[in-house]
């Protein structure tokens, strides 16, 4: 049996799978996630996607070893090019940029391949917001959004539902605009940009990414403070309009449970 502890960026994308679910797992490396959640009995079988032969290989022995063989179906292939139509009902993609996730999902769409899906469980390294407006303009709804740190890097995991099956929320519900407890609003820009559920709930990583993005911006405002041409000077007040935003809504979000 494959007794590879999965990351808690991992373990906490695993938890975002539906009991019983079919999972394709795209992008999957050494098939870690299908094989945690074949072996921990929350997905009766499962499908590992890999397009590059190196962890196309990892992820077969991965399989093979865990002795899954029989229910783990590990295909190379771009993207969702792996799946047939209604195949699976719970599609996992972690630890890539949120513009090539969204890619993936936009491709796997035009062929039919999100035929049957209902949970999308996604781990974007980067570009969190384009993958929530891929959302929002595909028909599918956040349930949940989660935010963590590991090994000194901080990892957003965002679970979405198909809207008709959505219950009790909608995205008009959801972007709407968010009042903080300094009475400042968050638009839907916003809620895009840092997260509708984690504006509600956020944690120590939340407030650490934040921050992380200020002193970014900074460093571009420092720069960019060199040159004296006058687009120079536009994209300035752009980033301290930016900075001054985020550090608004910082302070308005409760600190209490951290």
């Amino acid at each position: 049996m494959n007794n590879n502890k999965l990351s808690n960026r991992l373990q906490l994308v695993l938890e975002q799978i539906p009991q019983g679910s079919i999972v394709a797992d795209i992008g999957s490396d050494h098939a870690l996630l299908p094989v945690a959640a074949v072996a921990s009995g929350r997905a009766p079988s499962a499908v590992a996607g890999e397009v590059n032969p190196g962890p196309f290989e990892a992820a077969r022995r991965g399989v093979a070893e865990a002795g899954l063989g029989k229910v783990i179906a590990v295909r190379r292939g771009d993207g969702l090019e792996v799946l047939e139509p209604g195949e699976a009902d719970c599609i996992t993609i972690a630890g890539m940029g949120g513009a090539l996730i969204a890619s993936i999902l936009n491709r796997g769409l035009s062929l039919g391949k999100l035929e049957g899906v209902k949970t999308l469980a996604l781990q974007p390294n980067v570009g969190e917001d384009i993958l929530r407006r891929w959302l929002l303009n595909h028909g599918w709804v956040l349930t949940a959004e989660h935010i963590l740190e590991e090994d000194g890097k901080i990892y957003e995991i965002l679970t979405a539902v198909r809207e008709e099956a959505a219950e009790g929320i909608t995205n008009e519900q959801l972007y709407r605009g968010l009042q903080l407890d300094g009475g400042m609003v968050c638009d839907r820009e916003l809620l895009l940009e840092m997260g509708p559920w984690l504006l509600q709930a956020p944690n120590a990583a939340f407030f650490a990414k934040w921050q992380g993005e200020i002193a970014k911006l900074q460093g571009i405002l420092t720069s960019l403070s060199r040159s004296e041409q006058a687009p120079a000077e536009e994209r300035r007040n752009q980033i301290s309009a930016q900075i001054n935003r985020i550090v608004e809504v910082l302070a308005c979000l409760p600190k209490d449970k951290l």
